[in-house]
């Protein structure tokens, strides 16, 4: 094995350690066309342009991180998807994903919907603030939480809207948005039961109800 091919296997392998990749890796369908918002240095995008052979757009706010994406070969376009996806005609994607970056974006409901009018489905992935060691934390300290999930001082977290799995099923309910496929994750765990109170994170499959 070349030392170059070696590192295309701990690359993956690194990759597909972070469970959310994981489960996204599985809802992709080969050969899709994806849009993934705040995309970072495009590592899923890559992964998946690799084992799927999607068509793969990016969307990330960092230019040093639009920088490290685009020589990592990733088609990224910087903006801020707070200000919307107007560039984007109605049902371009197969596949909106957004992972774990709901929680750092301004408007949150206005995301999800441009996600829907983008795509004929979104992927939304993001940290459970209803897991039980947050709730421990701010109980114990009687302070804004520090855990694995959330490790930011109150003052220097990108977090600006904490969401528990209820609070996100509640949203999708007031926007008729349909629910396909739940995944809840406790590191690389599936969690059954009392996912608003074991899960760490949360993995949703959605679409429109004009999909449908």
């Amino acid at each position: 094995m070349t030392v170059q091919l070696q590192k295309d296997k701990d690359f993956v392998s690194e990759l597909l350690g972070r469970s959310d990749y994981a489960i996204i890796g599985e809802i992709v369908e080969p050969g899709a066309k994806v849009l993934d918002l705040g995309c970072g240095e495009g590592e899923l995008l890559h992964w998946l342009a690799l084992k799927k052979s999607v068509d793969g757009r990016g969307v990330e706010i960092s230019g040093p991180k639009v920088q490290r994406a685009i020589a990592r070969g990733v088609s990224v376009f910087q903006c801020d998807m707070d200000e919307g996806l107007a560039d984007y005609p109605d049902g371009t994607f197969d596949y909106v994903i957004l992972s774990q970056t709901l929680q750092e974006t301004r408007k949150p409901r206005q995301v999800l919907r441009e996600m829907l009018r983008v795509g004929r489905r979104a992927i939304v992935a993001f940290p459970n603030f209803g897991h039980w060691r947050v709730r421990a934390s701010m109980l114990r300290r009687g302070r804004a939480p520090r855990t694995k999930l959330f490790p930011y001082e109150w003052y220097d977290s990108p977090n600006i809207h904490f969401l528990t799995v209820d609070d996100f099923e509640d949203l999708a309910a007031r926007e008729g948005v349909v629910i396909e496929r739940r995944y809840f994750l406790s590191g690389p765990h599936k969690v059954t039961l009392l996912p608003n109170l074991f899960a760490e994170v949360a993995v949703y499959l959605v679409t429109s109800r004009a999909v449908q």
